[in-house]
């Protein structure tokens, strides 16, 4: 089963396009886009377990320069 999440992203002022960008290339991001409100880009992502998601978050997306803050929201089967 593969594990899935929504990543909001929140960035450098005048940033979210390059971070976008940058986080879309990521293997394991299905999904990058520039949104308005409190956050700059929202990020699909899925894994194999949720430790290789958390790993993706904190190892991958984490490290993208010009990224303030996440909130990873995995998605939830009920």
């Amino acid at each position: 089963m593969v594990v899935q999440a929504y990543i909001l992203v929140q960035t450098v002022v005048g940033r979210s396009t390059e971070v976008r960008t940058e986080i879309s290339r990521i293997s394991g991001v299905t999904l990058a886009e520039d949104v308005t409100g409190p956050y700059d880009v929202v990020v699909r992502a899925e894994a194999a377990t949720m430790d290789e998601l958390g790993a993706l978050v904190l190892k991958r997306v984490q490290s993208v320069p010009g990224i303030t803050r996440t909130v990873t929201c995995p998605v939830v089967h009920v």
